[in-house]
């Protein structure tokens, strides 16, 4: 039985259909692309008008769902029924009774979103007669492994580079990542390699002034390069903002403090727990551990946090201030 997001799109691509799909989980956009591809290719065209049903849990009762499930359908093979929103209906659990028995001509698809579905005898139910997918947030050392999963099925390649440079600027939601390789796709031919000059062109991050170099620069205190950053930063406030730097710089300098735990550890260890791609990056954090003894490791970390907090307007006015000015403050703070 399929089980994972690619899994069960294989699986329908291959007109394989089961009688009931209980999507569930806090990442929507496992469970969109699941819904979106049954509600595209279950049926042709000119058979949907009477045979694809949608509703929505906060506007219908169960009631309502199995009538619709249990009809016949229209001069075809299957009928497709679609609950968006399951986690708005209050009587989801009396669907039992149609699972315990669903219709074969029916292709229920059950949408409980931004949340773990935890009725056991339900969800027990719908996988003995369908498919059960739990569409889960991926951890940010699964992030890189994904998005080149997901290049490839596109039909295209990406480079390490430039997959990291969208994972620093884009972050982990994979909705998000999702959209802007689908303006990619739109710029290039298929079996191109994505490199950094693709992504600065037609997603607008800059390969050189970008918060993946300004990492590196500060690691390494090259402070010629840090300097020329803040200045593209500052030119470009809104590509730059505040809030999304220091998260970033947080999550370097947290691996720094892991590495001063783990420096006597094999390299592949600790190239697992800080969930970096290669050894290559790990020599860069090793370079940086030079630089920030385990005090001032911690002391940045402290930093960090209080500047994350006044980013956000806690305990901080801009008045009269370049819209720059706190994040030069930061970096004086870092290096000094």
């Amino acid at each position: 039985m399929a089980t994972t997001h690619q899994q069960i799109l294989q699986s329908l691509r291959k007109k394989d259909f089961k009688p009931v799909y209980f999507l569930h989980g806090p990442e929507p956009y496992f469970i969109d692309s699941i819904e979106k591809f049954i509600e595209e290719n279950a049926l042709p065209e000119e058979q949907k008008a009477f045979n694809q049903i949608i509703l929505y849990g906060k506007d219908v009762d169960a009631n309502t769902v199995i009538d619709n499930a249990r009809r016949f359908p229209m001069m075809a093979e299957h009928q497709v029924v679609i609950l968006r929103e399951s986690q708005m209906m209050r009587e989801l659990k009396d669907l039992e009774t149609y699972l315990k028995q669903p219709q074969p001509s029916t292709i229920l698809v059950i949408c409980h979103k931004h949340k773990k579905f935890t009725g056991k005898k339900l969800l027990d139910l719908a996988s003995n007669t369908g498919v059960v997918f739990e569409s889960k947030k991926l951890y940010e050392n699964q992030v890189f492994d994904w998005v080149q999963d997901h290049i490839r099925s596109l039909g295209y390649d990406i480079t390490s580079h430039a997959t990291n440079l969208l994972i620093e600027y884009l972050g982990t939601d994979v909705s998000v990542i999702v959209l802007e390789l689908e303006k990619l796709a739109l710029h290039l031919e298929k079996g191109v390699t994505i490199n950094e000059e693709h992504i600065e062109e037609y997603v607008g991050i800059s390969r050189e002034y970008n918060v993946f170099e300004l990492n590196k620069a500060l690691g390494l205190r090259d402070i010629a390069k840090v300097s020329r950053i803040l200045q593209n930063f500052s030119a470009n406030p809104k590509r730059n903002p505040d809030v999304m730097v220091i998260g970033s710089l947080a999550n370097y300098f947290a691996r720094l403090y892991q590495l001063h735990f783990l420096k006597s550890e094999p390299d592949s260890v600790i190239t697992k727990a800080l969930g970096l791609r290669s050894s290559y990056a790990l020599r860069e954090y090793k370079q940086a551990l030079r630089n920030y003894p385990l005090s001032k490791t911690m002391e940045v970390i402290s930093t960090l946090k209080q500047y994350d907090l006044m980013s956000k307007g806690v305990d901080y006015s801009s008045t009269g201030k370049d819209e720059s000015a706190l994040l030069k403050e930061l970096v004086w703070k870092i290096l000094n």
